[in-house]
């Protein structure tokens, strides 16, 4: 008697012939890709390769040509399901200049349903506890990216889309960043992530698509 074969899930997010021109110039063109849950995608290539550019069209900025699809379904940013499902952390944030922040991660977490105690759970487990407190406007660079990747850790997510998260973060930083994207791998979610640290694409990435080649 036979075993069956266990049948390979379809891909969280699919891209179809994707192009990207701004006029004339094209930033990218004939871009496919697949990313299933539990799986890390990471995006190389020199700067102004389109790496950003693509990663918003992953989010539901609209490309020149070709398709975007999430869970079978062609990207809609305004779709609840999709904005419930994908996390992201793509620049530098802006934060409310009077809120703590503790503040920023609450009202965030209330925002997707978590408990009163999630806020300070992340807090600590991106080891900026001790600046709870205080106002963003105030933080390092170091801290600040830290709150940044907060706003996507405090609330649920399947997709978590990263540009350079590890920009700004010291050794231990990055350490802790690579090891976090890991637990979220293993918990099911797929990743979409640009960097240029070879490292945490080693560390982390299933697959590497290189842009600008």
């Amino acid at each position: 008697m036979s075993r069956k074969s266990k049948k390979t899930p379809p891909p969280l997010v699919s891209v179809d012939d994707l192009q990207h021109a701004y006029g004339h110039r094209v930033v990218f063109d004939h871009v496919t890709f697949h990313v299933r849950a539990g799986r890390c995608l990471v995006l190389r290539g020199p700067n102004g390769s389109g790496k950003t550019t693509l990663l918003r069209c992953l989010v539901g900025d609209p490309p020149t040509s070709g398709t975007v699809s999430y869970d079978g379904r062609r990207v809609d940013e305004s779709d609840p399901r999709f904005r419930a499902d994908v996390a992201t952390v793509l620049g530098d944030l802006d934060f409310f200049p009077d809120l703590t922040v503790l503040e920023h991660l609450d009202l965030l977490a209330r925002a997707h349903g978590q408990p009163p105690d999630r806020a300070e759970a992340v807090l600590e487990a991106v080891g900026i506890a001790a600046v709870r407190d205080q106002f963003p406007g105030t933080l390092s660079s170091g801290q600040r990216q830290r709150l940044a990747l907060a706003t996507a850790f405090v609330r649920p997510y399947r997709l978590l889309v990263l540009d350079e998260p590890e920009q700004r973060l010291d050794t231990d930083g990055q350490e802790w960043l690579a090891n976090r994207l890991l637990d979220d791998k293993r918990g099911g979610a797929a990743i979409v992530m640009a960097t240029h640290d070879p490292d945490l694409a080693a560390a982390v990435g299933d697959d590497v698509l290189e842009l600008g080649a």
